[in-house]
């Protein structure tokens, strides 16, 4: 069966005034119909500019796509004419963006924002997109929704305001579904609600999802796999369960461990990633994190590794057997 997605050796850049920022390096991974995947990664790491690629919402200029192609149901969209993109974007592929109170229109009401990308995809008249409307925002669980419909943006609370987002991205009914950062600067109770949500409707309506994230904890009962990037790679790619269970890359690692579990006897202090991310204008010409790494090599330093299978469904990107070099630590 073909997969839903399947992006290819993807490399985006952007001109600045100090040189040439390779924010997506070769990436590539594929996505079933249905499925949830996770990226996640640190800031400044190239998720989001991974997914406005594939979107092709990426500035031009100063961003350019390098190479790469990404196939979705059997067309390459960086290959599409803008007027065919168009029709595929908010249509077929939706996103839900970090900021919704940026990403809302402060003008519009929230029902005249939803109810034209009805109209312009689905070629409702502004009666049956009205109706339509009003169905997405019960859907979403706004409470008085054919009250509400007629408010602005800035009369909703920001976790209001992201389920309206929510609303407009799946008013199409897309097949695919990107979600970047959906609950940043939310408080935890609400991004709990927010991320069952998008649970629920992806069960309701099929669709596949890409979760991005900073966060481990929020793709851990939500995405069926997971994908880390490290400096515009993606460093690691396993199950959920895998991931968590048995994590191969040092940089997995050194996340994993950083953060506080509820499933384990209490440490004293987590253990933080030492050092800084690299420049992404001067890259390092080895794998991007030996620098941090505490199990890097001289080949490390001096080549960046490929993404290789190290069993069933798990890829890792390190020239290291981490599981043996832990080991060899312990003992030492």
């Amino acid at each position: 069966m073909e997969p839903l997605l399947e992006v290819r050796d993807l490399v985006t850049e952007f001109v600045t005034q100090d040189g040439i920022v390779h924010a997506v390096n070769g990436i590539s991974y594929t996505l079933r119909e249905g499925e949830a995947l996770g990226i996640v990664g640190e800031s400044g790491c190239g998720k989001s500019v991974s997914a406005l690629t594939l979107m092709r919402l990426i500035p031009t200029p100063p961003g350019r796509i390098v190479r790469g192609e990404v196939w979705f149901r059997g067309r390459d969209l960086l290959k599409l004419r803008d007027e065919e993109m168009r029709r595929i974007r908010g249509n077929e592929i939706a996103m839900i963006f970090q900021d919704p109170m940026t990403s809302l229109n402060p003008v519009l009401t929230i029902g005249r924002q939803i109810s034209e990308a009805l109209e312009l995809h689905k070629g409702m008249d502004r009666r049956a997109a009205r109706k339509r409307t009003i169905e997405l925002l019960e859907m979403v669980g706004i409470p008085s929704a054919r009250s509400r419909v007629d408010d602005y943006p800035h009369q909703f609370s920001g976790g209001m305001r992201q389920r309206v987002m929510i609303a407009m991205a799946i008013s199409c009914e897309p097949r695919l579904l990107i979600a970047d950062e959906p609950t940043t600067a939310l408080d935890v109770t609400i991004q709990a609600q927010i991320l069952d949500l998008i649970q629920r409707l992806r069960r309701e309506l099929g669709m596949a999802v890409i979760l991005i994230t900073h966060d481990l904890g929020v793709v851990a009962g939500v995405c069926d796999r997971i994908a880390v990037m490290y400096a515009g790679h993606i460093v690691e790619e396993a199950s959920a369960e895998d991931l968590f269970a048995d994590p191969r890359h040092p940089y997995t690692l050194g996340l994993l461990r950083s953060i506080p579990r509820i499933d384990e006897p209490r440490r004293e202090r987590l253990i933080p990633i030492e050092g800084m991310p690299p420049d992404l204008i001067n890259p390092p010409p080895g794998c991007p994190f030996a620098p941090r790494c505490a199990y890097a090599v001289e080949r490390s330093e001096l080549e960046m590794p490929e993404l290789r299978v190290v069993a069933p469904g798990h890829k890792v990107a390190c020239w290291v057997d981490v599981r043996e070099a832990v080991a060899n630590a312990q003992r030492a």
